[in-house]
């Protein structure tokens, strides 16, 4: 349990990292209902080569929705600046954040899960006792 605490604060703090990485450079840090997270979500990348194809993907995608002078060839008013091509950063930085925000819940489910075992069933020094003490009764009978 104490491990698992460490592997989520550890987390925690990466995710810290990618958002200030965002931050400092005045990219955006998207939303869960951002059109390219969900995209992302969708593929259930599983490898490196897969995450990757995804940005290429969306990169590919983002430079198609705007015109040769970079104006977006929509009337919508876009949150995100569409005069430039946007960088691979944004991209990688923010479907990293969302596998971080998924890992994090994982986990800490995982740590309430260990909780309640470790109520119901005690810690492991508590069931290494028990169990010797059922192989000593045992042997004895």
């Amino acid at each position: 349990m104490k491990l698992t605490g460490v592997a989520k604060a550890s987390l925690e703090e990466l995710r810290l990292d990618y958002e200030d990485f965002l931050r400092q450079r005045g990219l955006q840090i998207w939303k869960p209902d951002h059109p390219s997270l969900i995209q992302f979500k969708a593929m259930r990348c599983s490898c490196l080569e897969e995450f990757r194809k995804w940005i290429q993907n969306e990169k590919k995608q983002k430079d198609k929705n705007t015109d040769t002078h970079g104006h977006t060839r929509t009337t919508e008013y876009l949150p995100e600046d569409v005069r430039e091509s946007p960088c691979v950063s944004v991209f990688a930085a923010n479907g990293a954040l969302s596998l971080l925000n998924l890992c994090i819940y994982l986990l800490d489910r995982q740590m309430k899960a260990q909780a309640g075992a470790f109520e119901n069933e005690g810690g492991f020094t508590e069931r290494l006792y028990r169990r010797r003490s059922q192989q000593r009764k045992s042997e004895n009978t």
